[in-house]
């Protein structure tokens, strides 16, 4: 409609249903690219390498690489197109519902409808002083004056007020349109390609502009239907009862939305957290602050370890949550939650935010977590949840967090609900999880276990490293006290800070602060955030775990980061593999404290 002035005439006979074929045209051709990516990472890449070794097969590795991320942009911008020219063609019937209804009140009134969008009306009424008909007139929408009958001492005639309101209403549904095709037409004129066979960063920061303009114009089309403020299972019941074209659009659109929503399958969110990770990395892509960089580093090597050949016995990787919001947010799962039988959600603590240490460190222990727990049960999954923004040991005056649990109390709704998806998604008659809480993320599972119903579907917990969970009890966590679990390395002076009633005014750093100054004092059998989850009181089982390097002699805090490795401590990981698979009755006990 661009290329010429839009009448109501125009409107009325546009055949919205083209542009909604065109629509799906464009929804095909995504498809056959997600496909054609799809055939590229299950079968070619993986028979190359299991077939052939050598420089020529790693560079033949690389170019289809590069062309399966080229099939993934057009995946992504045609499926923005087609959602582009649905919303429009969504848009435009609107109009021209409003201009149909005007017309059918103008028919039924007999009512001319000029080419101008002016309407005539006939005579009507009676007179003031002789008692006839008033004459009728024309009436212009908008504001604009119309040919009325001559003033004088009469009475207004009845019609002239209605013809008005339909010349106005037509004028209105004529110039919304001609907006509506004019901000659309700027949208589709941004959806190009550049020319070549290779897809560069740069290339994908444009795209990110392009998902976010088409989010904005859309919002009214798909976004009021995403159900953000519903139940797991509200979400979950949600997404089943949609179309399979309606959810092509959702994640071609709303990828962020979509994949980091709970109650959504594992698979759907794993396809939508992919294509959002490459808008994310175009989105920070030239960025020059200290942040973005940080940030941009660690998702680059999430997409590293997601794009990495996987060996004999590898578990698969499931991205299922990505976001650059807060410290950043990272959800990675090692095997598929919704298949297992057994799954493990980690939840990392102070210091953790979305870096390369996160994406190498974190990430690694949940995948030794889920080796360990495959050697007793091959259907196990293990997840890093970075959900949350956990304290930093140098944020400014931030860094105090660390001594409060507001972060935890935040981070333990968000991990509620993260837990609560998983047991809805779980295609499993009776799935058994895990929650895992490492430093303090052990007080945002315990805050997540204090929300309304408990932790939903949760048989296990196991705190490793913890400075307290915000309970007294083990039984305070919803189980029964020989499901909570507790590992606690005798040089790990984390498990051994203070009860916060103990710390003078002047101790600003907290569990830290009193650590180093060696002020352990357990005389109150009480950790920082309530009792010490190793304590006979709390009523845990106690695992055995390595004592761990000194603080002294070695100069760090080995001792609280070695609780998942297999080479560091195989007691504790082992310990950690019997309790995730469901095996907890072979583990051996040691004594609380």
């Amino acid at each position: 409609m661009s290329g010429s002035a839009l009448t109501w005439a125009k409107l009325r006979d546009l055949k919205c249903g083209e542009l909604e074929g065109a629509a799906d045209g464009w929804g095909r051709a995504s498809n056959r690219a997600d496909a054609a990516r799809d055939r590229i990472e299950q079968h070619l890449l993986n028979g190359l390498r299991e077939t052939e070794q050598g420089e020529a097969a790693d560079a033949a590795v690389g170019r289809l690489r590069q062309l399966s991320r080229n099939f993934q942009y057009v995946y992504t911008e045609c499926g923005l197109v087609r959602t582009t020219l649905n919303s429009l063609a969504h848009e435009l019937r609107a109009q021209q519902r409003a201009l149909g209804e005007a017309l059918d009140d103008a028919a039924a009134l007999r009512f001319t409808v000029h080419a101008d969008g002016s309407v005539t009306y006939p005579a009507a009424g009676e007179g003031l002083i002789d008692g006839k008909p008033l004459a009728g007139g024309t009436k212009a929408g908008g504001g604009v004056p119309g040919l009325v009958a001559p003033s004088g001492l009469v009475a207004p005639n009845p019609n002239a007020a209605k013809a008005q309101d339909i010349a106005d209403r037509v004028v209105k549904a004529v110039r919304t349109a001609a907006e509506i095709d004019w901000r659309y037409a700027r949208i589709l004129r941004r959806l190009k390609a550049e020319e070549g066979l290779r897809v560069p960063d740069s290339t994908w920061t444009d795209a990110a502009g392009d998902a976010a303009a088409v989010r904005e114009a859309a919002r009214g089309y798909l976004k009021s239907g995403i159900p953000l403020d519903a139940t797991p299972a509200e979400r979950h019941a949600w997404w089943g009862g949609l179309t399979e074209e309606q959810r092509e659009e959702y994640l071609a659109v709303y990828p962020d939305q979509i994949g980091n929503l709970d109650g959504i399958p594992a698979l759907v969110r794993d396809a939508a957290n992919r294509d959002n990770l490459q808008l994310l990395i175009g989105k920070l892509e030239g960025r020059d602050d200290g942040e973005s960089e940080t940030k941009l580093a660690g998702l680059r090597e999430i997409d590293r370890q997601l794009q990495a050949a996987r060996k004999p016995g590898d578990p698969p990787m499931y991205l299922l949550g990505i976001g650059d919001q807060g410290n950043g947010r990272a959800i990675v799962s090692y095997g598929n939650p919704d298949m297992s039988r057994n799954v493990a959600a980690y939840v990392p603590g102070l210091g953790t935010s979305l870096d390369v240490g996160f994406a190498e460190g974190d990430l690694k222990r949940a995948r030794d977590t889920v080796l360990g727990a495959r050697k007793y049960d091959s259907s196990s999954a293990a997840i890093a949840w970075l959900g949350y923004d956990a304290p930093q040991l140098i944020d400014g005056l931030d860094s105090l967090d660390v001594m409060g649990d507001e972060r935890a109390v935040k981070g333990g709704h968000a991990f509620n609900g993260f837990m609560s998806g998983l047991s809805v998604t779980n295609e499993n008659e009776n799935p058994h999880m895990t929650a895992i809480g490492h430093s303090y993320g052990s007080r945002t599972v315990g805050a997540a276990t204090q929300r309304d119903g408990g932790m939903p579907g949760v048989d296990d917990f196991i705190f490793v490293g913890s400075p307290g969970v915000g309970v007294d009890r083990a039984e305070e966590l919803g189980v029964d006290g020989s499901h909570v679990f507790v590992g606690a390395a005798e040089n790990d002076l984390v498990t051994r800070t203070p009860p916060a009633s103990q710390v003078k005014v002047g101790a600003v750093m907290g569990p830290l602060g009193y650590l180093m100054d060696g002020l352990g004092d357990h005389s109150e059998d009480g950790s920082w955030f309530g009792r010490d989850p190793a304590s006979e009181d709390f009523g845990a089982r106690r695992f055995p775990v390595g004592d761990g390097p000194s603080l002294i002699l070695d100069r760090s805090f080995g001792a609280h980061s070695q609780y998942f490795d297999p080479v560091k401590d195989s007691t504790s990981a082992d310990s950690i593999a019997f309790v995730v698979s469901g095996n907890s009755h072979k583990l051996k006990v040691e004594e609380p404290r």
